[in-house]
């Protein structure tokens, strides 16, 4: 039986703030969040012409959580909008979530402190709440050639985590493999994992194993192919956000499709982190803990999605020409 959880963004903080803690790890006191947002505002893809007005609409609407990296080559746009959302909420910078990412060109211990002062220059802050490893992949900045590789990146930001300008850290894309070497070679246990979910993806084990751990999961792309990125392919199954069950509940319970997905992916656990670039998208998705209410019935409904349609969109496997994913669902 899934337990539920009411339904209401005060208890969606508590819940999320609920699902295990490293002992290692903690936000400063001068964070008001005594854990991760449970809705954030994903900025991938987002386009320079307009996501300094949809990062700054976001927080106006109420977000409190921003996603960026470096690889997205926004950064700079998003912390202009920011810089606006902030002034025209009337909030401090304290008062909201920022995550970045380091990119795979920058594991050297050298270059990952030179990449964090490039994404807080670029973002307009002076400390981050969350630095992730994007990937469990090492770049040559000589050759271009990946591999596998995350310990010297990893112990940089170990060391980087000890000043004042990271509050967290933590990885994304990491096999359960990896993430047990990583753990079993490092003195810090990572506070986040950011990995693909959604109901076409649920990775439930993985999940389960994170909370064994103490490890926070964020899902992104939890819309799944809604995402303009990835390019259809024959045995895609339909657009989430058009699959004829995910709409019966919407239509049941009286949300969109989306909001279906988002409740589904918190209900689990996870933080969610949509992205949108119109304002009633923005508004839609960050509603959806607080305007769509479904039942165990209903949950469970979302869960078996999967077992007619399993599919992984974001896997570079074979353009980097390393194994990722091992162990996981639709890893091939």
């Amino acid at each position: 039986m899934r337990k539920l959880i009411p339904w209401t963004l005060s208890t969606a903080a508590a819940a999320v703030a609920s699902l295990g803690n490293s002992d290692l790890q903690q936000p400063l006191t001068s964070s008001p969040f005594p854990q991760i947002p449970p809705i954030g505002f994903g900025t991938w893809l987002l386009d320079k012409s307009n996501v300094s007005e949809a990062v700054s609409a976001a927080i106006q609407t109420g977000y409190r959580h921003l996603d960026c990296a470096t690889i997205y080559g926004n950064q700079k746009e998003v912390g202009k909008g920011i810089a606006d959302g902030l002034k025209k909420a009337n909030l401090k910078r304290s008062d909201i979530w920022v995550t970045s990412k380091l990119w795979n060109d920058h594991h050297e211990p050298k270059l990952a402190v030179e990449a964090l002062q490039q994404t807080l220059l670029d973002l307009g802050t002076e400390y981050l709440d969350l630095w992730l490893m994007h990937w469990p992949v090492a770049t040559s900045p000589e050759t271009g050639k990946n591999k596998l590789g995350y310990l010297d990146a990893w112990h940089a930001m170990e060391e980087l985590h000890k000043t004042d300008q990271l509050r967290n850290i933590g990885v994304s894309n990491f096999s359960p493999a990896e993430l047990k070497d990583l753990i079993d070679h490092s003195t810090t246990v990572p506070a986040v994992h950011q990995f693909e979910v959604h109901p076409y993806l649920p990775q439930t084990d993985f999940l389960d194993y994170h909370r064994e751990l103490g490890i926070k999961v964020t899902a992104y792309s939890p819309l799944a192919n809604t995402n303009p990125t990835y390019t259809p392919q024959l045995d895609d199954p339909p657009p989430l956000l058009g699959n004829i069950d995910m709409l019966a509940i919407a239509a049941e319970r009286e949300c969109t499709t989306a909001q279906v997905a988002l409740v589904w992916g918190w209900s689990r656990g996870c933080v969610v982190i949509p992205k949108a670039s119109h304002l009633a998208h923005i508004k839609e998705n960050f509603r959806a803990l607080n305007d769509c209410r479904l039942s165990e019935e209903h949950l469970e409904r979302v869960d078996r999605v999967s077992h007619k349609y399993l599919k992984r969109f974001n896997n570079p496997s074979e353009s980097w020409g390393v194994k990722l994913y091992g162990g996981l669902q639709d890893s091939e």
